[in-house]
């Protein structure tokens, strides 16, 4: 088993469709059986873009850009973190994600760190 970053983004340029949104399933009921099946690691939404800060140190020097990293109209507004048996298991987790029916949701597993 490994763990898998849900990467949740949205388009601020492009609404979700009313049939979409209508036919998502429920955030809570998806929570709930990610956490039933065992499968739940964390996650949590995150605050605006416009809240961020980019933290980059050159030379040296700790330089400190408010807001996102860049202007883009994609952004990400959350995370959640799962266990899964495969990628394949973790993509059916994120397809039940309310966010993929209107938004996106990229799927990534973590590196696996010797120790």
């Amino acid at each position: 088993m490994a763990n898998y970053l849900l990467l949740i983004t949205t388009d601020t340029t492009v609404p979700a469709s009313e049939a979409d949104r209508e036919q998502a399933p429920d955030v809570e009921k998806w929570w709930q059986g990610v956490v039933d099946a065992g499968k739940y690691v964390t996650g949590d939404p995150l605050q605006p873009a416009s809240q961020a800060a980019t933290v980059r140190v050159r030379a040296g020097k700790v330089e400190r850009t408010e807001g996102p990293f860049s202007e883009v109209s994609e952004v990400i507004v959350g995370l959640d973190i799962i266990e899964a048996d495969s990628m394949d298991d973790a993509v059916a987790i994120a397809a039940g994600h309310p966010m993929a029916w209107a938004n996106a949701v990229e799927v990534r597993e973590f590196v696996q760190m010797p120790g």
